[in-house]
């Protein structure tokens, strides 16, 4: 088994500075095709999402697309932009996939699937405290996508054979990780601040994301 090693993120505060993104009002203009409220299926929503998110990171020279299978992240060639895959068309494993970028520093963008070390579905005590550890930021990062969108987050053990516990301390780890980004304890990396506020920007009128709207009991 590999040892997952310690990688460096990109962050910045959770006010992003004009020089660290696009600017931001071209970002958003001529993509509303659709209104978000009017999406009634799971589909539409997933369309809408690979077309917001690949317009508003057309700068970083990646995509957003379904994958019939497992997710998957491919570097970008000469030939082709990076390719964050996410699994069967779910809206929320893009949205999970997209936390694993967004906290990928540049050095691990040019790593298939970002370097991570990953044990299948299976995995001993021991494993699986090893993946819930990796798993704290990004889990607790899609948690906040998921509130930007208003759609329910579930905590994932991924460990349906295997030794998961009840994840409960894993649960108050999520939360704990949230509660930090507001409170300035920690900082939210740059891409995840900014595809924060393109959603917020284009679902809840501009309207932040604020702490009390994270409770430890909605993940039970």
């Amino acid at each position: 088994m590999h040892q997952l090693q310690p990688q460096p993120e990109v962050t910045t505060s959770l006010h992003l500075t004009t020089h660290s993104t696009p600017n931001f009002a071209a970002c958003l203009d001529h993509v509303q095709l659709l209104s978000w409220a009017n999406l009634q299926t799971e589909v539409q929503q997933v369309d809408w999402l690979i077309l917001h998110f690949n317009h508003w990171f057309s700068h970083l020279n990646v995509m957003l697309v379904r994958g019939d299978c497992e997710p998957e992240y491919f570097p970008a060639t000469s030939d082709h932009p990076a390719r964050i895959q996410f699994a069967h068309g779910f809206f929320n494993s893009a949205l999970h996939e997209i936390s694993h970028w967004s906290i990928a520093g540049d050095q691990r963008r040019l790593l298939p699937d970002l370097g991570y070390w990953y044990a299948p579905d299976g995995r001993t005590a021991e494993q699986q405290a090893l993946f819930e550890q990796v798993e704290i930021k990004p889990q607790a990062i899609e948690w906040l996508y998921c509130k930007a969108f208003g759609r329910k987050f579930q905590v994932s053990l991924d460990n349906l054979t295997g030794d998961g516990g009840n994840g409960s301390h894993f649960k108050d780890q999520v939360y704990a990780q949230a509660q930090q980004y507001f409170k300035g304890e920690a900082q939210l990396p740059r891409d995840t601040a900014y595809f924060i506020r393109c959603i917020c920007s284009c679902i809840r009128g501009g309207k932040t994301l604020q702490s009390d709207e994270f409770q430890r009991e909605m993940l039970d």
